[in-house]
This record gives C-alpha cells, sequence and structure tokens, in this order.
C-alpha cells in the first residue's frame, strides 16, 4: 500500500488557553452547520451574537487547566499516535482537525506531497453522529476540490462494533478493572441533541419510540449515535464479562436548553454516591484520545461532585490515546475502507 496515504481526523483544540484563540476556535466548531443545527441567521444569532461573548473566557480557564508544557493535550497525543502509526502504515500517515489546527486541507495536502494518489481517511470517532463522524466526511469531501492536485480518498466506517476495536478497547480497560475493588463501572459518552438522533432516522418513526429501540437493528442503526454508544457499554461489558447491575450508562458535555440524551453524566454520579456506591470506575469511550471533555469535565468537575455527595473513590480510565495496541488497531482496520469503496462504489454518508 504504498501508494496509499492514512489520514487521521480527531475534532481539534485551539491553538493557545488564551480566549482570542479560544474564540476563534469556538467560532469554527459552533457555526458548523452539524453541530448547531438551525439555520444560519439564527446560528449566527446565537454563536456570535450570544455564545461568543461569554464562553470564550469561561472555555480559556478550562483549558488553562488541561494545558501541558507540550501543549493541548487532545493535540499532544494525536501527534504521538500519528508517530505511532506512522512506524506501522506502508505508505505516508497525516494529521488532520476537524476544527482548527492542523486542518483537513493540510493534512490532505501533506498525503499528495508525500507521493499518494489516494487516501484512506479515519474519522478518530467510533460512533456515527453529526456533529463528529458526519461533519468529518462533509468537510473533507468540500476541502478536495480546493487542492492543487486532488487525490481519491476512502472512508472508515465508525467502528464501534468491529472486532478489532472491541479487543483493544477490552485489552486496554481490562487492567483498571480485573483484580481491583469496585462498585461501577459508569459510560460517560460524549451527549448530543435529540433532535440529531431523530433527524438521521430515515424512517422518522424509530429512534427514541421504544424502550429496546437501540438494540434492535434497523435501518436507523448506522446512524443512530445513541444505539451505537449504548452497544458499546454492552459489548465492553460482555468482553469484560460484567455484571448487569455493575455498570450503567450516561452522557455529558451538554450545550444550551434544548433536550439532550439523558440521562446527564454529573447527576448520574451524583445519585450513585447517593445511592451508597463508594468507588466508582468511570470510561469515556465516545473519546479516543483523553482531551478538556475527560481530563477537566470528568476527572476534575465530576470527580468533585461525587466525592461531595458521599462517594469515597473515583477513577476515570483513560482513553485509548497512543496506546501501541491502539495504533495497531487502527493501521488493521483501515483496509476495509478499500473493501468497502469497491463493493458500494461510494463512500461517507452525510446527508442533507
Amino acid at each position: 500500500m504504498s501508494s496509499t496515504g492514512l489520514i487521521l481526523i480527531n475534532l481539534g483544540s485551539p491553538d493557545a488557553p488564551r480566549k482570542p484563540e479560544v474564540r476563534r476556535y469556538l467560532d469554527e466548531f459552533l457555526m458548523d452547520e452539524r453541530v448547531i443545527d438551525v439555520n444560519v441567521l439564527l446560528r449566527n444569532l446565537l454563536v456570535r451574537g450570544i455564545i461568543l461573548n461569554t464562553r470564550p473566557k469561561k472555555s480559556a480557564e478550562a483549558y488553562s487547566k488541561v494545558w501541558t508544557d507540550e501543549g493541548s493535550p487532545l493535540i499532544v497525543t494525536s501527534r504521538k499516535l500519528e508517530e505511532e502509526v506512522r512506524q506501522l502504515w506502508d505508505g505516508p500517515v497525516s494529521l488532520g482537525m476537524r476544527y482548527g489546527n492542523p486542518s483537513i486541507l493540510q493534512s490532505l495536502e501533506e498525503i499528495r506531497e508525500a507521493g499518494a494518489d489516494e487516501a484512506i481517511v479515519v474519522p478518530l470517532y467510533p460512533h456515527y453522529s453529526m456533529s463528529s463522524y458526519e461533519t468529518v466526511v462533509a468537510k473533507v469531501l468540500e476541502d478536495l476540490p480546493r487542492m492543487k492536485d486532488p487525490i481519491k480518498v476512502h472512508f472508515l466506517n465508525p467502528f464501534y462494533d468491529h472486532p478489532i476495536y472491541r479487543k483493544v478497547l477490552a485489552d486496554v480497560t481490562r487492567p483498571y478493572l480485573e483484580g481491583k475493588e469496585w462498585d461501577h463501572l459508569l459510560f460517560s459518552f460524549h451527549g448530543v441533541p435529540v433532535r440529531h438522533i431523530e433527524k438521521r432516522d430515515p424512517s422518522d418513526c424509530y429512534c427514541l419510540k421504544t424502550e429496546d429501540c437501540c438494540f434492535t437493528d434497523h435501518p436507523a442503526t448506522p446512524m443512530c449515535y445513541r444505539a451505537q454508544c449504548r452497544r458499546t457499554a454492552r459489548f465492553l461489558a460482555e468482553d469484560l464479562g460484567l455484571a448487569e447491575d455493575k455498570w450503567s450508562v450516561a452522557f455529558q458535555s451538554r450545550l444550551g436548553n434544548d433536550p439532550w440524551l439523558e440521562p446527564s453524566t454529573e447527576p448520574t454520579t451524583e445519585k450513585l454516591a447517593e445511592e451508597g456506591i463508594r468507588s466508582l470506575k468511570l470510561i469515556c469511550p465516545a473519546f479516543v484520545a483523553d482531551c478538556l471533555e475527560t481530563i477537566e469535565e470528568i476527572d476534575m468537575e465530576v470527580r468533585e461532585t461525587f466525592i461531595e455527595a458521599g462517594g469515597k473513590e473515583f477513577e476515570m480510565i483513560p482513553c485509548l490515546n497512543a496506546d501501541p495496541r491502539w495504533a495497531q488497531a487502527i493501521v488493521d482496520m483501515a483496509p476495509d475502507a478499500l473493501q468497502r469503496h469497491a463493493a458500494a462504489g461510494s463512500d461517507g454518508v452525510v446527508p442533507q
């Protein structure tokens, strides 16, 4: 595969934990029509008229808490992962971010300059959602015509149920649970508005309509973030041999006042403590790299909430980060994108 490049794409980060850089980053992020999915006039009003007047200062303070001497944890870890993958992949490897730097266009040009005429794009999101996997695919397709000499791209599907991903997630997680004393494992997935789930239901009448909808295969499943998250939790529990009463699922990082997926992580940890859970493990499988949402929101804020509510021990299980086993898993899964392209003749699912 010497002529095939590999492009890793994650969310992104501000260039610095300061208000101007954070404001610029949030503007690009929140003005994405797949993140705040309202008409452009209302989105402008919400983002540039309201949110960006107050949120950059608060977010800059949060980023300052997690920033390291090397820089943003997400960028630093992603660069380390890029290097791990480069050692394993027979071809050029580049890293791009959906928002901020390095940009997706930069990552595409880097692959072309390295001599590749096609590339496999790996959105570093295990699950499909409008505001993660889908927006990466859309941005890549938008940027391709802007290249000096466009390349052919193939997209790796969301891999939450891929046997290779299931194995590496279980292998990396197992040492934090086996042989340890703990009461409960909470899966905390990034939340999304309920309307995002409903919008990607092709039947308009299935998702969120029954208690077991997430575990029944349906045409909505390939684009149902909630179903894929809940299945991820069940898969990992099965792979680790966990009893049903030892784990549960919640959703974090709520933004705005619209209905979001429930239950919410922070009040869930408070409730668990009040119910007598003293030793809590928490894992965030929607993220493959530790970042603001895991380090500051979970390991600082949610930890404090749990302890104040009566909990005694709290441990956040790290993400896959730059673990060599994760790098190998990416390399082993990536060729699936070429097979899918040959079979289906097209890549990426980007509903309008």
